[in-house]
């Protein structure tokens, strides 16, 4: 069930059942030649909302915009300050704390939100436990947990088993077979030209200037010209299924 699809009775109803939650977290970044600008974001939700599905957990309104300050350098990328997105997922999470919810287990498309989510968590979870100094509370512990859906070993395998050396690091070729499977009529086609060198370098780079310079058609360490629709149906699959075991894990623990 989707939280923005649901009336509120409804989610008191979830909440006498369940108070876990899924929340897609992605970002707004180009991603090469071929990749849909949204792609860690429509990744996130698409994952999430499959393992919500698989799991009858409620699933939150993606947060489509990440800490993507590197990628500034290309056209149509949009990024939030670290403390703008921690400031937006402390106010989202502690949101729905009030409610009743303790575990927010977000499914995350976009590498660069990880250490900026992180601290995040930590300052939720000062701030509900009454903050530093506090006496221990009867209050349910709220616990956050994001997980990278490309991480999951079964995933790992088959995009190792599909692509190889040539997956990279950044518009990779499973991501972009993902958005290719859910968006078959944005396939974006390859430039006449090709891609050149056909696998991109890897490198390590210091803000969006550099970034741009080092990585002229913004892919990192991939081929993406190897991204198919048919391959997006099986990685998605594989991702939404490892989500939702991750998730049942979660919200099982004591």
């Amino acid at each position: 069930m989707l939280l923005h699809l649901a009336a509120w009775p409804e989610v008191e109803d979830y909440l006498k059942r369940s108070t876990g939650i899924i929340i897609p977290i992605g970002s707004t970044e180009q991603h090469g030649p071929t990749g849909l600008i949204g792609t860690d974001a429509i990744t996130a939700e698409a994952i999430g909302a499959a393992a919500g599905d698989k799991t009858g957990a409620l699933v939150g309104p993606t947060i489509s915009v990440g800490m993507a300050l590197h990628h500034l350098g290309f056209t149509g990328s949009i990024s939030l300050r670290p403390t703008t997105l921690i400031a937006y997922i402390h106010d989202y999470v502690l949101s729905l704390a009030r409610a009743g919810f303790t575990r927010f287990f977000f499914v995350n498309g976009h590498g660069g939100n990880v250490a900026t989510a992180n601290a995040a968590f930590a300052e939720i979870t000062a701030e509900a436990a009454g903050g530093i100094g506090a006496m221990p509370s009867n209050r349910p512990e709220i616990r956050c947990k994001l997980v990278n859906w490309w991480d999951f070993a079964p995933v790992k395998a088959l995009s190792r088993d599909l692509y190889g050396n040539a997956e990279g690091m950044h518009a990779t070729a499973s991501e972009v077979s993902v958005t290719q499977y859910l968006y078959r009529d944005h396939i974006k086609p390859v430039p006449a030209a090709g891609m050149s060198p056909r696998i991109a370098p890897v490198s390590h780079f210091f803000g969006a200037a550099d970034y741009r310079r080092r990585f002229p058609d913004g892919r990192i360490g991939s081929d993406p010209t190897l991204s198919r629709p048919e391959h997006g149906e099986r990685i998605h699959a594989a991702a939404a299924t490892a989500v939702a075991d991750a998730y049942q894990t979660f919200v099982g623990e004591t």
